[in-house]
């Protein structure tokens, strides 16, 4: 027996309802809210992190941000790369992040985007604190 294309198109409505009773469950950050003074703070003698979030997008893609203070030659770790891709945004200070060996100075308000797999450093070249968010996205971001 064979079907015409009504015939199967008029099938597309039953379809459409059974699926999301099969759909796997939505396992996304949800909607929310993060009040700044609720973030968990990690201190050590030459970083501040602020926790902000850590999770999967509803898209798929690994996310998390945080906000890190250094001290005045001040640096979180040695230049390194990883999969996932990274975007800074400086809110206050002077910052110099190296990007596959270029270095680049930004100040409060400046942005900065690394590509996956590329070696990227980051140290506080001000005379004060330097605070920056970080978004990362991609594989091993929430890890």
């Amino acid at each position: 027996m064979s079907l015409t294309r009504r015939e199967v198109l008029s099938f597309l409505p039953a379809v459409g309802v059974a699926i999301p009773r099969f759909a796997a469950q939505d396992d996304s950050l949800p909607s929310a809210t993060f009040p700044f003074d609720d973030m968990a703070v990690q201190n050590s003698d030459h970083v501040r992190v602020r926790k902000i979030i850590k999770g999967k997008l509803a898209t798929g893609e690994h996310f998390e941000a945080h906000e890190t203070t250094l001290p005045p030659n001040g640096y979180p770790h040695p230049p390194h790369h990883h999969l996932h891709s990274e975007m800074w945004l400086v809110r206050e200070g002077t910052v110099e992040l190296t990007i596959n060996g270029t270095s680049h100075r930004l100040g409060a308000g400046g942005v900065g985007f690394v590509h996956s797999n590329e070696e990227h450093g980051i140290k506080n070249v001000g005379t004060g604190p330097a605070t920056y968010y970080v978004v990362a996205i991609g594989p091993g971001a929430d890890s």
